[in-house]
């Protein structure tokens, strides 16, 4: 019987059980892709750290002799606290000499002469197996012998060093003898082998007369107690260990940043300290990941809410069209529990099902097991004795005549009002909760304070449902003097709530706020990341490098795609001095930029990028007194109405003519900077303002030729200092363009769960609402059923039908679209900064920002919603062959 049955019902059946297959797939694989995409963030970041933040390192002095240090490689790692211990990917032990206390000297030039050269050495584990030799050996110092050295190309080049020249160290109290003995390549220069002998491959040129090379070569552990012996510089050994990131989780967040906090208090036997940032760098991650979460479950909250009540009045309208059987068995002498019981045996073998199915399927999304589904199980629970509960609530009755639902908003009980009036403390109560509290789910996510987004909507559907009936009384009013009866029946029915029924007008106000919501968060931050960028990046590209000539300008501007180009000078820690007389009495430092104001503003305006460069610096010329500058709030209450400040040597006075807070190009977090106008410097011949940045406009910049240039640029600069030719520029010209830093702030820390959250947010918000309307259709559909029937016998064609029906909904959906979009937008500003947005965003503040599409999004659902019921009711009416309708018995087929 039960299943002849299911057979009948299959299509209410049905439906229930995919609103219960949805909604188990969510609650499974929800978690499960948080977990999966915080797990990749985690892993991005912490291998997109430097070194001194990613690894563990204890440095400590020197063991005697420098070899003995390797013993202790492999037991520090096994004293380092759980569970760091395992996931230690790579070791390495080595004893170094710092290059700022060591130079060398030799008998051939320009070891015997020029510019200083600073030159550290370092024996380290793990070199020989990363590096070729392209000349010599590897060091094999001998006792008494000299050290043996071993240099990269790079170096040798530099230094027109070779296999067989002798050289001598030289330190605060003496000098050792050494023998250079190979040259060697890394395999791959980006191995973090290399990470502490970055010198070796990179050496530093001198660009100033008085400056020296800093350089480092390779020896061996004898190597090292032969130098230090000889130079007196004492040497440093380091153990240093790299976590595997692939290893991490965000599960396990918590105590590894514990454990190397732990690590960095420990005291080690032989006097070592830890040095890493790796703690701090996780407790950051750690933040930004529970505000996403907490922003995940007002997500889901929603969500699962709106789900819920498509799950609720799918049970009812099954019931609604089964009243009449549960009625006939109510007559005959049938108990509330044997109702309950015939629509249980319908659901039993259904709803567990197709709860299990979407069960199944999340889990097979990747991501962690998040332990017993109990979220799934009450799911099947209340998808199973929802249509039974409510089959026997409606029919705790027995009645004759059935009451007229459209107008029960004219005598609410006093239950209702009670509970209605609940609603609407628990949303206020909620509301001053999360402003105080915030969505903290450091100790778990608060079920309540997630909820209360949802509950603000239900609250803005309960007063909707009580004040859309009176504009639409009235509206019927001017309607009834309409020609034409279609608009009077639409609009009366409407005011009737026969469509605007408290169940699909809620569901579809929460589905809609959800939707708006995540909509206007992800606009709020990625406006915020575009003012980050623009602040980092002021124009298309940055040119950095360590120092172009003064002619770079008209090279740069001749490489295709560029179209404008402007000098730039910026500096941190410059000193500013009362006046330039008296440069004695330092007032402070500062971060410098000079900026050739009319380029800039022109390079920026041709790059499209929102920039406002003060007409101050803009007009700026010339002159014989302080020029105007623009400076940061917390610089003009230090330096007063004038100044002046160092820039490459030389001080330059200026007056403030302008406070802001932000310059763009000044880089972020900046809050003592000051901004001077290039030109209306005073420049002199043989010591002109030398740019170290250009910004750059241009489209489809031919970015390898664009360096280039900027390379032979630096090594025109460097050889006229040094007077010699240079082919190795000190810090090698890099690029970065806005686009590239706008898209890594999109990729960085837990910004796909982020994106996730507020996607799932509003595709699942608007589907949801689709369904809502479609659920409104269907609940009326018998009664719209017969009304057309009768209108067809009066002549009503099809079209003015389906206008009928328009009429009926442009108020549920109109209501609906415009109160969910507004609690939608308003819950980021109710909320305030108990968001964590500020997390996503670096260095700026976050300000709400409503983006168009957004509105334009909820027109669009407004639209959607009524083809949707223009559909739903096609297929209605098909179904009830509205000719046969008034025939008895056939009300509900």
């Amino acid at each position: 019987m039960s299943a002849r049955r299911i057979r009948a019902y299959g299509g209410q059946v049905g439906l229930l059980a995919v609103l219960g297959l949805v909604a188990a797939l969510l609650l499974t694989a929800a978690p499960r892709l948080t977990g999966e995409y915080a797990d990749r963030g985690l892993r991005a970041d912490v291998a997109r750290l430097p070194h001194l933040v990613r690894d563990v390192s204890l440095a400590g002095p020197r063991s005697a002799p420098a070899a003995a240090g390797q013993a202790d490689l492999d037991r520090y790692a096994a004293e380092l606290p759980p569970p760091l211990p395992g996931l230690v990917e790579r070791r390495w032990y080595a004893a170094s000499l710092d290059e700022e206390q060591l130079f060398a000297v030799g008998d051939e030039p320009p070891m015997d002469g020029g510019a200083r050269k600073l030159f550290g050495l370092r024996a380290q584990t793990g070199v020989a197996e990363a590096a070729e030799l392209t000349a010599g050996r590897w060091p094999r110092t001998r006792p008494g012998g000299p050290a043996e050295v071993v240099v990269s190309g790079a170096v040798a080049e530099t230094l027109s060093l070779r296999t067989g020249q002798r050289l001598r160290f030289a330190g605060r109290d003496g000098q050792a003898d050494a023998r250079v003995v190979g040259v060697f390549e890394p395999r791959d220069a980006g191995d973090p082998v290399w990470d502490d002998l970055g010198y070796a491959l990179e050496p530093v040129v001198p660009v100033l007369d008085g400056e020296p090379y800093v350089v480092a070569g390779v020896t061996d552990w004898a190597g090292v107690d032969v130098v230090a012996a000889g130079s007196g510089v004492a040497a440093v050994s380091g153990w240093r260990y790299r976590l595997d990131a692939r290893r991490l989780n965000a599960a396990g967040l918590e105590s590894v940043t514990a454990a190397v906090a732990e690590a960095r208090r420990m005291s080690w036997s032989s006097g070592a300290t830890v040095q890493t940032s790796l703690d701090g760098a996780l407790s950051r991650f750690a933040g930004q990941l529970r505000a996403v979460q907490a922003l995940l479950a007002v997500v889901q909250a929603g969500l699962v809410a709106s789900l819920f009540g498509l799950i609720v009045l799918a049970a009812r309208l099954t019931v609604l069209r089964r009243r009449d059987e549960f009625a006939l068995l109510r007559a005959r002498g049938a108990a509330l529990s044997a109702v309950g019981l015939r629509a249980l045996a319908e659901s039993a073998p259904v709803q567990p099902l197709a709860v299990l199915v979407g069960w199944f399927v999340g889990s097979r999304v990747p991501g962690h097991d998040e332990g017993f589904p109990w979220a799934v199980l009450a799911l099947a629970v209340l998808t199973t004795a929802v249509v039974p509960v409510l089959a026997m609530y409606s029919q705790r009755r027995v009645g004759v005549v059935s009451g007229r639902a459209d107008v029960a908003w004219r005598r609410p009980s006093a239950r209702r009002l009670t509970v209605e009036a609940g609603v609407l403390v628990l949303a206020t109560l909620g509301v001053v909760l999360l402003r105080r509290r915030g969505l903290d789910p450091g100790a778990g996510v608060d079920a309540y304070l997630s909820s209360v987004p949802v509950l603000v909507a239900v609250a803005a559907a309960l007063v909707a449902v009580r004040l859309v009936p009176w504009p639409l009384r009235a509206a019927g009013r001017f309607a009834a003097r309409a020609r034409g009866a279609v608009l009077f029946l639409g609009v009366a029915r409407a005011a009737r709530g026969a469509p605007v029924a408290l169940g699909p007008l809620a569901v579809l106000i929460v589905a809609v706020s959800t939707g708006v919501f995540g909509g206007v968060v992800t606009s709020t931050v990625s406006a915020a990341r575009d003012r980050a960028a623009t602040l980092t990046v002021p124009a298309d590209a940055w040119l950095t490098g360590y120092t172009f000539s003064p002619d770079a300008q008209d090279a740069l501007s001749g490489v295709a795609g560029v179209s404008a180009v402007a000098r730039v000078w910026v500096d941190s820690n410059r000193r500013l001095v009362p006046q330039a007389g008296s440069p004695s009495r330092q007032i402070g430092t500062a971060r410098v930029l000079v900026v050739d104001a009319p380029a800039f503003s022109e390079v920026v305006a041709r790059s499209g990028v929102e920039v406002n460069v003060p007409a101050a610096l803009r007009a700026a010329a010339r002159g014989d007194g302080p020029v105007p500058a623009v400076v940061s709030a917390a610089m003009a209450t230090q330096v007063g109405d004038q100044a002046a400040v160092d820039v490459q040597g030389r001080l330059y006075e200026f007056r403030v003519a302008e406070v802001v807070e932000a310059f763009p190009g000044v880089g972020l977090g900046a809050e003592r900077f000051v901004v001077l106008p290039w030109q209306a410097l005073p420049e002199y011949e043989y010591t002109p303002i030398i740019p170290n940045r250009y910004l750059v406009a241009g489209d489809d910049i031919d970015e390898a030729d664009l360096l280039g240039v900027a390379d032979d640029a630096q090594r025109r600069r460097q050889s006229a200092v040094l007077g010699v030719e240079v082919t190795r520029t000190q810090v090698p010209a890099s690029l970065q363009t806005w686009r590239g830093y706008r898209e890594d702030l999109d990729r960085t820390g837990a910004n796909d769960v982020l994106t996730l959250a507020f996607t799932a947010g509003a595709a699942g918000g608007t589907a949801l609402a689709v369904l809502a309307v479609g659920f409104a259709v269907v609940a009326d559909a018998a009664g719209r059923g017969r009304m057309l029937s009768r209108l067809r016998t009066l002549g009503l064609s099809a079209g003015r039908g389906r206008r009928l029906l328009v009429y009926e909904l442009v108020p549920l959906v109109l209501v609906a679209a415009l109160t969910g979009a507004a609690v939608g937008a308003a819950m980021p500003r109710i909320l305030g900064p108990t968001l964590g947005l500020s997390a996503f965003v670096p260095g700026v503040p976050v300000r709400d920002h409503l983006d168009p599409l957004v509105l334009a999004s909820v027109l669009g659902l407004v639209v959607l919603g009524l083809v949707t019921g223009l559909v739903v009711e096609n297929l209605m009416n098909r179904r009830m062959r509205l000719g046969e309708v008034l025939r008895l018995g056939e009300e509900n087929p």
